[in-house]
């Protein structure tokens, strides 16, 4: 599977969090997910919360377009990027990934 696929709502990314992490941002792609350290620890949803805050700045859209549509407790995640299409969410990734 691809790190972003498209679907009917959006671009949706396959993500894997690291959270407490002492660096923050994204970090590569690691088994075939968007590899993403977190500060945050995951309790009471503020890793979720950061991880949706550095996805939204890093493809340059509103937090409200960002949500997880599943692992919410998980590690690996299914992010939607709604109203994104698979092929402008793989132009925002850094290059080399």
């Amino acid at each position: 599977m691809s790190v972003v696929v498209d679907t009917p709502e959006g671009a949706i990314l396959s993500v894997k969090v690291q959270p407490r992490s002492s660096r923050a941002g994204i970090a590569g792609i690691a088994d075939g997910a968007l590899k993403v350290r977190l500060n945050s620890a995951p309790v009471d949803g503020q890793a979720n919360r950061e991880l949706i805050e550095t996805l939204a700045e890093a493809f340059g859209i509103p937090k409200s377009r960002v949500s997880v549509k599943s692992g919410v407790s998980a590690r690996t995640k299914r992010i939607l990027l709604s109203g994104m299409t698979a092929e402008a969410a793989a132009k925002c990734l850094p290059q080399g990934l």
